[in-house]
């Protein structure tokens, strides 16, 4: 039986290597999102979040964006359009100038991936990656080895059979980002008046200035749990307002929420992402511990006089 050449010659076949592992990973992905009723490539959700986040595009504007040949672009846009998630407008002859705006139907199916593909997805990969180290080459033969054992559909599945969902802020759920955070804060600390403003005014302090929140549902106990992105500088998050209700312990949702929150930093073009805490939390500091962050000194002397219970300050390191 012959071997697997492209493993033996790794480096001579890299990016054949490579493309394997992404048809391979690709492939999985089909599945989650035919399991939510759509019939989205993966490729193609590049672009429909590109339209989501920032807006109609020209082809040329993707082009930049994404990184890919305006043909390429033009080709996935002209194939969205197809399907009826995007409209291109005809009013330029150079291709470079045409806008792509998303759909109604285009808006409902990214918002239905929002919520049943894409936390599954980012959370099973990065659950795969979370225990990598070494060089590159052997990371990738530990990412195979992993979707050989389990695909990653699978490992998605499971994340959605824990019954644990991502939502994104909506001033509806302002109330419950207080309460949660409250909550927590009032039971080990005290609310102290940094707390209060952000709690109070979420979308003023935290989504306006560029930042973001995320919330995550437990089945059968609605939302239960938040966290907030402040953003502090140009490419730089900090990490706060974590917490999760006594009521979902035992469900990982904790894990769940901050690993889709980190996911949520690396697309916001975070650099430098980083979080204050207090010694008296010891679990929190296990899991920040567990998926990356190190203890900074310099985080520290830079932000920890804002709040008066700061003794603890980290750095995501990945």
């Amino acid at each position: 039986m012959a071997g697997d050449i492209l493993k033996e010659r790794s480096a001579l076949f890299l990016g054949s290597r490579l493309k394997r592992l992404a048809e391979r990973m690709q492939g999985d992905v089909i599945s989650v999102a035919a399991g939510a009723g759509l019939d989205i490539q993966p490729s193609q959700y590049s672009l429909l979040a590109t339209l989501d986040r920032y807006g109609p595009q020209t082809i040329g504007e993707l082009t930049q964006a994404m990184e890919l040949s305006q043909p390429a672009i033009t080709r996935m846009a002209a194939k969205l359009a197809e399907m009826g998630l995007v409209t291109i407008d005809r009013l330029h002859k150079d291709q470079r100038h045409k806008t792509v705006s998303l759909t109604e139907t285009g808006v409902a199916d990214v918002e239905r991936s929002k919520l049943y593909v894409w936390p599954q997805v980012e959370a099973a990969v990065s659950e795969m990656l979370a225990g990598l180290e070494g060089p590159f080459l052997d990371q990738v033969a530990a990412i195979e080895r992993m979707l050989s054992e389990t695909p990653l559909d699978q490992r998605a599945r499971a994340q959605a059979e824990a019954g644990l969902t991502i939502h994104e802020y909506s001033d509806d759920l302002a109330t419950a980002f207080h309460d949660i955070n409250a909550q927590w804060i009032g039971a080990m600390y005290k609310l102290e008046q940094t707390d209060i403003d952000v709690l109070e005014n979420p979308r003023a302090r935290i989504i306006d200035k560029g930042g973001d929140i995320l919330f995550v549902e437990a089945r059968g106990l609605g939302v239960v749990g938040a966290c907030a992105l402040q953003k502090t500088g140009e490419g730089q998050y900090e990490l706060t307002k974590m917490g999760v209700l006594e009521r979902a312990r035992g469900r990982k949702a904790g894990e769940f929420l901050l690993k889709a929150v980190i996911a949520r930093a690396e697309r916001l073009g975070a650099r430098r992402l980083y979080l204050l805490s207090n010694q008296k939390s010891a679990a929190a500091i296990h899991l920040y511990e567990k998926l990356g962050f190190r203890h900074d000194d310099g985080v520290m002397r830079e932000f920890g006089a804002r709040y008066e219970r700061c003794n603890v300050a980290m750095l995501y390191c990945g």
